[in-house]
């Protein structure tokens, strides 16, 4: 029998977050068909921005991981709402769209979004991997380091 994702985050010892509210005129996530299109998260933990600042300046690539990953237990969060509370309604993540806040001579885009994604691999398995952009900004909401959006298809 395979493991729900509700058992392989307990594995990985993972809680979710709840789901943040919209701060402005957007809503979290929009259902389309079966595809789930949710709105750009932060790196948030306890509901506060845990890394701020540029990458290539004041954080650093292992800090940039960690910002992308704590972006991805929003965008599981997010999800698991849109799923009715049910994350086992995850048929697949399709695409995350990434944004890095940093420095025009930084590079290492790539690298700091793989927390994101080997996040997701992790909690749902072959159904995890995804298509990406992940691309460089001069500056993001809230100073915030990284933000990520991503679409889901549901079962």
């Amino acid at each position: 029998m395979t493991q729900t994702i509700a058992a392989r985050l307990e594995d990985l010892g993972i809680k979710l977050p709840q789901p943040a509210a919209a701060v402005a005129n957007y809503v979290p996530f929009v259902i389309v068909g079966s595809l789930v299109f949710v709105s750009g998260q932060l790196p948030l933990e306890n509901g506060k921005l845990a890394v701020s600042g540029k990458l290539g300046d004041t954080v650093t690539v292992e800090d940039g991981v960690r910002a992308a990953r704590l972006c991805a237990l929003n965008l599981l969060a997010q999800a698991r709402a849109a799923a009715g509370g049910d994350l086992d309604r995850v048929r697949r993540l399709v695409r995350l769209t990434a944004f890095v806040a940093c420095t025009a001579s930084f590079t290492d885009q790539p690298k700091v979004i793989n927390g994101a994604s080997d996040l997701m691999v992790q909690v749902l398995g072959e159904a995890g991997r995804h298509a990406r952009v992940a691309v460089g900004a001069p500056s993001l909401p809230l100073d915030a380091a990284v933000e990520i959006e991503g679409i889901f298809e549901l079962a």
